[in-house]
């Protein structure tokens, strides 16, 4: 088992973002670090993910609602308005043009949706920007992943965070052949195997050992 060569990021999405940063810490030993806030409605917390134990630039974002904007309504990504317990949810893999990403993309037969631009508001009072082209899935988890282009902005998974050792990334899906068709298009190799439901997993390795998440 590996994981694609071009992962971005993976995306834990989660109800409650500071009791889930909370029991990530407990089950892994890494206190993920404070990234930011959204438009959107949702914030994150992030670790960055070595790579055959050196630094990559990789990370995980774990997502919940903004707990600063609570009560002012459903969160509309990553399924995040309706969800009721963690899961790691999709995952980001980088480009460098994303119009000719898309472009290239749905000339293969998969549309991963219009680029369009995204920002997040740090804790220390900045702003960071990029692009992506993002499908809002019906049902998650979705193996499928969404393309991001940080254009002039660091990669955050390279900058002053937590760091966990990321083992292997797989999926299951009731139709892997489909699946295989869209990541193909995406250029993105993936360890895919047939299953009931959709399910993405990574295993994440460090001071408390192997920790799998689902």
């Amino acid at each position: 088992m590996g994981f694609p060569e071009t992962l971005d990021h993976l995306v834990y999405a989660v109800p409650d973002l500071e009791a889930a940063s909370a029991a990530f810490e407990e089950l892994t030993g890494v206190r993920p670090k404070p990234g930011g806030r959204h438009p959107v409605g949702s914030a994150n917390t992030l670790v960055a993910l070595t790579r055959n134990g050196e630094r990559a630039p990789h990370y995980l974002e774990i997502i919940g609602p903004d707990p600063q904007r609570a009560g002012s309504g459903p969160v509309p990504v990553f399924g995040l308005a309706h969800l009721e317990r963690p899961h790691l949810a999709t995952f980001a893999v980088g480009v460098r043009d994303l119009d000719d990403a898309v472009a290239r993309a749905r000339a293969a037969g998969y549309d991963p949706g219009d680029p369009k631009p995204w920002s997040r508001a740090t804790p220390d009072g900045g702003e960071l920007h990029w692009s992506l082209a993002k499908r809002e899935d019906r049902t998650y988890p979705a193996p499928v992943p969404f393309l991001i282009d940080w254009g002039a902005t660091p990669q955050p998974g390279l900058g002053d965070l937590p760091t966990l050792e990321l083992v292997s990334v797989r999926a299951e899906h009731p139709d892997p052949k489909a699946v295989g068709r869209s990541l193909a298009a995406l250029g993105v190799r993936l360890t895919l195997d047939e299953g009931p439901e959709p399910v993405l997993e990574a295993v994440l390795r460090g001071p408390k050992g192997d920790t799998v998440l689902r």
